[in-house]
């Protein structure tokens, strides 16, 4: 059984390499836009003058 995982792997890594990279940049792209989502999300700094104070 295990022999034949191996014989597996080793006449399709070219392609699993390709699989676990297409699945690398898939997630880190997801998690850029779930960071980017959520600091969009918060509530922009306001900046407001006193009149009675000047």
């Amino acid at each position: 059984m295990l022999s034949r995982i191996i014989e597996f792997i080793k006449k399709h890594h070219e392609e699993i390499i390709l699989l676990v990279g297409v699945i690398l940049v898939s997630l880190l792209s997801f998690s850029i836009g779930y960071i980017v989502a959520f600091e969009e999300a918060k509530e922009p700094i306001r900046i407001e003058y006193n009149q009675e104070s000047e």
